[in-house]
């Protein structure tokens, strides 16, 4: 990442992500890594990606604090911790591109449907009891596909849940599950010196976008923050699709 061009392209790729991900609450990766996977090899981009996310994430819930939901965020990220060991097992035990397939197509067809239904969902009382199914759903899916907040973000979009109360339910469960499996590539010594190199060059960019996303966040209604949240579902579909 020595050239300007490299460090141009890291930028982006970082800001973007963290611009979308502070907006949105997920999808660092999937934006981010449009980019990164074309400029540095799988076993660099993955590692950086996973950690400036949970900077993205840290910061998202210190600016959202005022709205998190800790006592039903905990059951999700009770539930998505059972799942995550799982997902990495079939990692090493089976084909699972067929499911990654599968999942990007429903997430697609429900954004598509969704964003094309007219209206909004009129807001629905959730049912508290299936939360750990929810966030065990979301921890397994996570550790197969890279979007941990797709289940809970498409379940509080079901039952209508405004942006805020959504954010503070689904956020502590995406840092969550970040953070777990950013503790499994250490254990696993996966982040080498030259990872925390690019962490840092890109730190600039990672903050900046971070805070123009918290603040777009903050600025607009909640039928332009439910299309945008349907629209990046849909395109991260699409790509676990393709």
């Amino acid at each position: 990442m020595g050239d300007v061009a490299s460090f141009l392209l890291l930028s982006v790729a970082v800001f973007c992500g963290a611009f979308v991900s502070s907006l949105a609450g997920f999808a660092f990766s999937a934006v981010a890594g449009g980019i990164l996977l074309h400029v540095l090899p799988p076993i660099e981009a993955v590692p950086l990606m996973m950690a400036c996310s949970v900077g993205v994430q840290g910061s998202n819930l210190w600016a959202l604090r005022r709205n998190i939901e800790w006592k039903q965020s905990l059951t999700l990220v009770l539930g998505g911790l059972l799942g995550v060991p799982i997902a990495v097992w079939l990692l090493h035990t089976a084909d699972t591109k067929l499911f990654r397939e599968g999942f990007g197509a429903v997430v697609a067809l429900y954004a598509a449907y969704m964003l094309f239904k007219p209206g909004l969902v009129d807001g629905q009382q959730m049912n508290r009891s299936r939360h750990a199914l929810v966030g065990f759903g979301g921890g397994l899916i996570g550790g197969l596909t890279a979007m941990p907040g797709a289940l809970p973000t498409i379940w509080c979009d079901m039952h209508g849940v405004p942006k805020n109360q959504q954010r503070g339910l689904v956020q502590p469960f995406i840092a969550a599950m970040q953070i777990f499996s950013l503790a499994l590539m250490l254990f696993r010594n996966d982040l080498s010196s030259r990872v925390l190199l690019d962490l840092g060059i890109s730190l600039p960019a990672l903050l900046l976008g971070t805070v123009l996303g918290i603040l777009t966040f903050r600025r607009i209604n909640e039928k332009l923050f439910r299309r945008i949240i349907l629209s990046i579902l849909l395109v991260s579909g699409v790509l676990l699709f393709v």
